[in-house]
């Protein structure tokens, strides 16, 4: 089963969603700053992309700013708490085949999920 945490508005997530469908690939669309994942999915999706939290973190955000999460002492915690609390700061497009997970920046980096 096929998951992409998307947002319309972003120009990567429209791309990959359109990569996945030229694909035949027709995935679930998560709008992730309509129903953002709590801390326990975003531990999953961690695990499935093999980074950090930190990792994932937009940090051209304002709430990276407001809430200085550039401040390396914010533990792992700290930092999925933030992005449930403000899912803008959560890096797009995610797209989840089973175990495995990418980001789509770039776009093609899902074709190594195909």
């Amino acid at each position: 089963m096929w998951t992409i945490y998307h947002n319309p508005r972003c120009s990567k997530s429209r791309q990959t969603l359109q990569l996945l469908q030229e694909n035949n690939i027709e995935p679930e669309i998560v709008l992730y700053l309509e129903t953002p994942p709590d801390a326990k999915a975003l531990k999953e999706i961690l695990g499935k992309l093999g980074v950090s939290p930190r990792d994932l973190l937009r940090k051209g955000e304002d709430a990276y700013k407001e809430l200085n999460l550039k401040d390396t002492a914010h533990s792992d915690a700290a930092l999925i708490d933030a992005m449930v609390n403000h899912p803008k700061l959560i890096e797009r497009p995610i797209v989840i085949n089973g175990d495995k997970a990418v980001l789509g920046r770039p776009p093609e980096n899902v074709l190594e999920l195909i």
